[in-house]
Order: structure tokens, then sequence, then C-alpha cells
């Protein structure tokens, strides 16, 4: 695991189980489900806040989430990765909310069309699910397959921003 240089995090309540959040100097770098997620980080060696500004908007977005199935924010982002995981993620954030795409179509929006797999891989590695929008990526056939976070989890964040029906 990548020698991450976190400053802060924190941790809340939200209807799909517990949210660790993690940040650096330069912002969010780490958005996880607590418990029952792939690739989390054992631990992170950086204070417990709950007052760091940064992570209280995420907190804050996310309650707007929730609520609404709305999306919206505009916070730093410092995603650590590869420089291939770091352009799929890249390509992730362009995928509107209510939209999906599949394995394929990202690997052709980044020019990569052989690389499929790659990129379900680096989909999967994905360090801030929700806000970089894995949970919009879906089988070649439509098909519900892969979230670090549990395919119950993708289906409820699919649900809430109107992807899938009730």
């Amino acid at each position: 695991m990548m020698n991450i240089p976190y400053t802060a995090q924190r941790r809340w309540a939200s209807p799909l189980g517990t949210i660790w959040a993690a940040r650096t100097a330069a912002g969010l770098a780490g958005l996880w489900f607590a418990e029952g997620q792939k690739d989390t980080p054992d631990t992170i060696d950086a204070p417990l806040s709950d007052d760091d500004a940064l992570l209280q908007a995420v907190e804050a977005a996310l309650a707007d989430y929730w609520r609404d199935g709305t999306l919206a924010w505009d916070l730093s982002l410092d995603l650590h990765g590869t420089p291939f995981q770091r352009e799929v993620w890249q390509a992730l954030l362009k995928v509107p909310q209510g939209h999906t795409l599949s394995y394929r179509d990202l690997a052709e929006r980044i020019g990569r069309p052989q690389a499929v797999r790659a990129v379900g891989a680096a989909v999967g590695r994905n360090p801030v699910s929700i806000l970089v929008p894995c949970h919009r990526i879906l089988g070649s056939n439509g098909s519900l397959t892969g979230y670090a976070g549990g395919l119950e989890r993708k289906v409820a964040l699919l649900r809430l921003e109107g992807v899938l029906a009730a």
C-alpha cells in the first residue's frame, strides 16, 4: 500500500454504514465505507478530527446526497495511484449523475479500448467512493458487476440517483 501523507481523518454514520474519510494537505484522499469495503487502509496515521473544514464539507455534501440524491460538491481531491489509475479516476468524474457507462465505454473514453480489464481494476481501486462515482460503471450487458463497497451499496447508490427503480 502506498504511503500517503494523511493529515486528518473523520468517521460518521450514513444510511449505508459508517463513512471513513481521510485527507492530505492537498485535499480529500480517501472516502470509504468503514465496514465491508475492499482495499481500505488498516489504519491511518493521522489524527481524528471533528473540526477539519474539508472533512466537514464532505460530510455535508453527502448529507445532501442522502436526502435528495443530488451529489453536488466542490472539494479538492488528492488522488494517489498510478498515472493510469488517476487517468481512469478522472474519467469517472465526468460520468454525470443519473447515467452509467460500461467498463468498455470507459476504456474507450480514455482512448484505451483494449484495456477493459485494466480499467476495471483501476475502477475497483478508486480511493474516493461515491464522490468519484465508480458505482456508475456497469458490465457490458448492463449487469451490476463489482463494487468495492458491496453490490448492495452499489444498488442503493444507483437507486438514490434514479438509475434503478426503487
